[in-house]
């Protein structure tokens, strides 16, 4: 577009680029002003100079907003979440967008042994399993301990005995929003006592935005070769199971729902993809690609980067569409999908697999980085 403006009697063009895209319609922070348990509620907002938004609550520390630009550059809301406070607490997903601990996953019959002791913990898995840590994490209000421009670290302490986990357990993470549009996130932790430790962040991601059709035709590259089979109940059986000539071979890019039709065993119970992928068989703290999105639709993608030793897929096949989002869709099934670094589901258990155990003295770490770009 031109404007013909008059300096000095002389009359210039100057030609303006116009910007056909608004900033986006932030969830109202006010929506979560209050307390619980005494504890202060607040969501806060972090934007680069590249335009990506974040939106962060201190309510077990979830991300409820991301938006990212598409191939034409329009702005969209990726990760599923709700409006206000209140829609998380009444949501039938409990998960949605929150930090998971002290152990990510399902424990087998919601149990382990340590030092001759049976350690019982809440069987939240329909009876059966413990599951993302009982209670755990992500209903807690974290204590906000930094906040700048692009960083809020948050905290919390977990008592001995909590959720039937033996020791006190002090832990902070920090979500940083980078200018290569990364959301870095990372854990700290240190104990009393020997305890199982493995936190992830459990946000369910839709590229072509938030409450938009399913992920089916997304394509999705892991770079593993081997996933842990489980049994009935979604527990690993303790061996390693190659993914060459499965639908679980996504080493080469290929579309979601490819092969979800498939007579698979491994697919049939888990009613789909819900499932670890084996990124290193011994603990390390190397920082290493883990899976790439891609949504043809947007041309957005999504690298997952993590220090951890596997990755859970989850196609959130069990989304129901009972709870409605932030955009007033319904988050139906395969709406999203999660990728949820972490150690081996049940590893307190088979000691074939990497060790979660932390011993008092030592510190626990773990990294995930979210990168969003354009393809």
């Amino acid at each position: 577009m031109s404007v013909w403006i008059k300096i000095a009697g002389i009359i210039f063009s100057i030609s303006l680029v116009v910007s056909c895209h608004r900033r986006p319609v932030l969830v109202d922070a006010t929506e979560f002003d209050r307390e619980i348990n005494g504890k202060q509620v607040a969501l806060y907002t972090f934007e680069n100079e590249q335009g990506m938004v974040v939106q962060i609550t201190n309510f077990g520390g979830r991300i409820v907003s991301v938006f990212v630009p598409d191939k034409n550059g329009k702005l969209e809301d990726v990760v599923l979440g709700f409006s206000s406070l209140e829609g998380y607490l009444n949501a039938k997903e409990r998960y949605m967008g929150c930090v998971v601990g002290r152990v990510a996953n399902r424990i087998a019959g919601g149990m382990f042994m340590l030092d001759s002791i049976c350690y019982q913990l809440p069987l939240n898995d329909g009876g059966i399993n413990t599951l993302h840590g009982g209670i755990g994490f992500s209903e807690q209000v974290w204590q906000v301990d930094s906040c700048d421009e692009h960083s809020i670290t948050l905290s919390y302490f977990s008592p001995d005995g909590a959720d039937g986990f033996p020791g006190n357990v002090k832990s902070s993470m920090t979500y940083r929003l980078t200018e290569d549009n990364s959301i870095e996130i990372t854990y700290r932790a240190e104990t009393d006592k020997t305890t199982p430790l493995s936190y992830t962040n459990h946000s369910y991601f839709n590229l072509s935005g938030e409450g938009d059709e399913t992920i089916t035709d997304q394509e999705l590259t892991i770079y593993a070769d081997k996933i842990t089979p489980v049994d009935s109940s979604l527990i690993p059986t303790g061996e390693y199971l190659s993914v060459e000539g499965t639908p679980f071979d996504f080493r080469k890019p290929k579309m979601i729902g490819a092969q979800l039709s498939e007579n698979h065993p491994q697919l049939l119970i888990g009613n789909g993809y819900n499932h670890n992928w084996v990124l290193k068989e011994v603990a390390d703290n190397e920082v290493i690609h883990a899976a790439t999105v891609w949504d043809p639709k947007s041309g957005r993608t999504l690298d997952v980067f993590t220090d951890a030793v596997g990755v859970q897929f989850y196609d959130a096949s069990y989304l129901s569409g009972e709870d409605v989002g932030k955009s007033g869709k319904p988050y139906l099934s395969r709406g999203a999908l999660a990728l949820e670094t972490q150690g081996v589901p049940s590893a307190v258990n088979r000691p074939s697999y990497p060790s979660v155990w932390v011993h008092p003295g030592e510190i626990y770490t773990g990294t995930c980085i979210y990168k969003f770009g354009i393809k």
